[in-house]
């Protein structure tokens, strides 16, 4: 068995992974007992690559077969000759199948099982093999203890499967998780793993079919994917040489009320470095002739009132409305304006604040609330957003119809239930500021302009944006700029063609 850091698409839920693992005994006649070999013997195989001066080994273990995948590598560990202190969480006797004898097998070897008490004072590498991914329950007591001890622990730490206190299924934190290191993942990755806190409790993620069929996958129909800018490199294609920039669409921005200028501003200079063919901003009227000054590449217009929007509108291929829009009454008419139009559109920021006051639904925008704003549109609280994206975004997508982009870390993207969920697993902490939705507003309707369908605009738009921040994130995190991703989306968007 060999682990990989090359992730495979599919996320799944719980139900499903068990599903998962029910068919490959039944079905395909691989005993339960045989993967949690496998299991455990490909994390053994990741503990020594990722720490290969490692000898003392702690391995704290639930009752459950996360605890069995545990026996395993500590029946390895002991067998190559290293320290093994391992601690039994909950009543050792309701150990049993395939566990069990994994269990018995350490003890025959010489290992030594003791009940949690606290951790040794030295440990090389930490194993988290606590829980698995049926956890739906807060962790309290004895669980909460250890858990604490080993997220103070100075040590590495390598979880099986998923950092026990992690929900699988949305990515919350059940009270307290373990903080790994690195997660090795079994037979299918789990969605939590890559939303919410699943990124911060997983550390690196690390991935092993165990072997099993790869018919297997084809039994369980999944609708969560992860979605990165490798799998969209090339979907604009190379530009025909006799190409002219109405080729490539019109995006007609709309926002930048008075100390917001420059939001409308990044946005549409995003739809240009895209590559919309002409990009339009409608602000107000003191702000148009310095952003034409600063951008010259940009027609921008002030306008009053909705009746000076009337010419951009007809001209335009797509809307972007919301960046520095604000919520006087200047914002509210252009927007009721927009909304009678029969254009596609992005909608962001104060346009979405506005919608959170009077919903309507429409087939042919997007949507792309930060969990704030998406606490807003559906009356609740943001701690509500957090404690399930998945089912926040499906909640938004049935309530006001069309393609919903739920940002934050693992930002998800759902068009409906024929669609399967994407989940950006790119992006990095530096993109907490200022600036960087009314980015991804432009880049979202530079890929609509340039004919790309609603759901392929917003989920390419959420990698490049996530991908292009990761570069410009080389030089640190800390202090990143929106405007720093400018020039990587020119770069990534070239990457197939620069030498054609």
């Amino acid at each position: 068995m060999s682990f990989t850091h090359i992730l495979p698409r599919h996320l799944y839920c719980a139900a499903q992974v068990r599903e998962l693992d029910r068919t490959v005994t039944e079905k395909f006649s691989i005993p339960g007992l045989t993967l949690m070999e496998r299991a455990g013997t490909t994390a053994y195989d990741l503990l020594c690559k990722r720490w290969p001066e490692a000898q003392v080994i702690t391995v704290v273990c639930g009752v459950g077969n996360n605890g069995g995948d545990g026996y395993v590598l500590a029946c390895l560990a002991l067998q190559a000759g290293k320290t093994v202190h391992l601690l039994q969480l909950g009543d050792g006797s309701k150990i049993s199948g395939d566990a069990r004898t994994h269990y018995e097998r350490f003890i025959e070897m010489g290992g030594k099982v003791a009940p949690f008490e606290r951790l040794p004072k030295a440990s090389d590498v930490m194993v988290d093999g606590i829980f698995g991914t049926g956890l739906v329950r807060e962790v309290t007591g004895e669980w909460c203890r250890a858990i604490e001890a080993i997220n103070s622990s100075l040590s590495p730490v390598l979880a099986l499967d998923i950092p026990s206190g992690l929900h699988s299924d949305s990515g919350r934190i059940l009270g307290i998780a373990v903080k790994a290191d690195a997660t090795i993942s079994f037979i299918g990755l789990k969605r939590g793993q890559f939303t919410g806190a699943g990124a911060e409790q997983c550390g690196q993620v690390l991935f092993d079919d165990l072997g099993v069929p790869e018919a297997l996958y084809t039994a369980e129909k999944c609708m969560t994917q992860r979605a990165e800018w490798s799998m969209f490199t090339g979907l604009l294609g190379r530009r025909a040489r006799n190409a002219h920039k109405g080729n490539f669409g019109h995006v007609l921005v709309i926002g930048g009320d008075h100390g917001f200028s420059g939001a409308a501003r990044m946005a549409a200079e995003a739809a240009l470095r895209t590559g919309a063919g002409l990009v339009t901003v409608a602000t107000q009227p003191a702000h148009a002739a310095l952003l034409n000054t600063v951008r010259p590449e940009l027609m921008c217009h002030g306008v009053a009132d909705a009746k000076a929007l009337a010419p951009l509108l007809q001209r335009a291929t797509v809307i972007a409305i919301g960046p520095g829009l604000g919520q006087t009454s200047w914002g509210q008419a252009l927007l009721s304006a927009v909304l009678e139009a029969k254009l596609p559109m992005v909608v962001d920021a104060d346009a979405l604040n506005q919608l959170a006051l009077d919903p309507v639904q429409r087939d042919n925008w997007i949507l792309t609330p930060h969990p704030g704003e998406a606490a807003r549109l559906l009356g609740i609280s943001s701690t509500d957003v957090q404690s399930d994206r998945f089912q926040t975004i499906q909640a938004l997508q049935e309530q006001y119809s069309g393609v919903v982009v739920l940002k934050g870390a693992g930002t998800l993207i759902a068009a409906n239930s024929d669609v399967p969920m994407a989940v950006c697993t790119a992006g990095n902490p530096g993109m907490a500021t200022g600036g960087m939705g009314d980015l991804l507003t432009g880049i979202i309707a530079g890929m609509v302009a340039q004919g790309l369908s609603l759901s392929d605009a917003a989920t390419a738009g959420v990698c490049l944006h996530a991908a292009a921040a990761d570069r410009a994130a080389q030089a640190g995190e800390r202090g990143l700029l929106a405007n720093d991703l400018q020039i990587e989306l020119r770069l990534l968007l070239n990457t197939d063609w620069h030498q054609c």
